[in-house]
């Protein structure tokens, strides 16, 4: 049997690992990604070449090739050209320019929660607060948390843990993905009372359901899907003076995160409206129609947007610092312009 004699195996000639970490390429390759990433690609195409797959002189070439295409997200940006604008399985809205500026300026250490004028912790999301605040009038005061909803169950859970939501039948949606909202609302621990029927629900049925069980009345924008024909709903206007009459607060979930009205989308309901319509909170997306990164907006009475920060659960569904400088990035500019 012949065997390669050892100075003569074509293995040697595979070029060492330091050599190849070594090139302008590869470094800069390691600025870009990880450390671990590269020095494990770089093994991966030696190890190719010692199983007689790639030759010895072509290893650095394939080891550069193969980093200028590594992303350091195995997600692939595509194209979208699939007719819907904000579409769920590709991200939903892009990020405006501005807005991917703000989250590299946040990726290393800022203020999150410092004053650093007086040198002591701050209020986390003063600045997102205060752009909301700006662009929506109406709200006494605001609160982001992490999606739109996490905003649904943190004001169910603050207000109607162990008591009752009082929703329409013909609102009782599914948000995608399988997740419905009495499935949520009754993970906080609230009831579902459920009034009215499919496709009419008066305004009697809420007020005949308001007890002494009754944490808040829900209002929840379909977003997905109309019910034509037949049909009663409620109007916010209305139902705001029967909760304010029977000292309940009323919730109405906007679901898109349009936060005033649109010209272009008359049929939309946005969250100045339904403030000045009576509403005391409402729930939205922040990555939806408003084109910021996934959040959950809280905009409404003062009193009870800070029973709600204050909560324990606040905490769990907090908003991180990239997604937090991305949303005040987009709701400055969608005030501005």
């Amino acid at each position: 049997m012949n065997q390669v004699a050892p100075q003569h195996d074509p293995r040697r000639l595979i070029p060492r690992t330091d050599a190849l970490l070594a090139l302008p390429e590869v470094a800069a390759a390691r600025r870009r990604l990880s450390a671990d990433t590269v020095v494990e690609r770089v093994r991966a195409i030696q190890e190719r070449a010692r199983r007689g797959e790639l030759p010895p002189q072509e290893v650095a070439a394939a080891v550069i090739a193969d980093l200028t295409r590594a992303r350091a997200s195995a997600q692939t940006p595509v194209l979208n050209a699939t007719g819907v604008v904000v579409h769920t399985n590709l991200g939903r809205a892009p990020l405006s320019l501005a807005a991917v500026s703000a989250m590299v300026d946040a990726a290393g250490y800022v203020d999150v929660e410092l004053d650093l004028e007086s040198g002591v912790r701050g209020k986390r999301g003063a600045r997102t607060r205060s752009a909301l605040l700006a662009a929506c009038p109406a709200a006494g005061d605001a609160l982001a948390v992490n999606n739109g909803a996490a905003a649904l169950v943190l004001a169910t859970t603050a207000l109607a843990a162990g008591r009752e939501v009082v929703v329409s039948r013909g609102e009782l949606i599914e948000i995608g993905a399988g997740f419905r909202l009495p499935d949520l609302i009754a993970s906080t621990g609230a009831r579902l009372r459920e009034v009215g029927t499919t496709n009419r629900t008066h305004l009697s049925d809420y007020a005949d359901a308001i007890g002494p069980d009754t944490g808040c009345l829900l209002k929840v924008h379909p977003s997905n899907f109309t019910v034509s024909g037949f049909t009663s709903a409620a109007p916010v206007s209305e139902l705001a003076q029967v909760a304010r009459d029977r000292g309940v607060p009323l919730v109405v979930d906007v679901g898109s995160g349009l936060l005033a009205p649109d010209r272009t989308l008359p049929d939309e309901p946005d969250a100045a409206t339904m403030l000045n319509d009576g509403a005391d909170l409402v729930t939205a997306s922040g990555d939806k129609l408003l084109g910021g990164p996934q959040a959950g907006l809280v905009l409404g009475r003062a009193d009870l947007v800070q029973r709600l920060s204050r909560h324990p659960l606040a905490r769990a569904v907090r908003i991180d610092k990239l997604a937090l400088a991305a949303l005040e990035a987009t709701v400055a500019g969608t005030h501005r312009a």
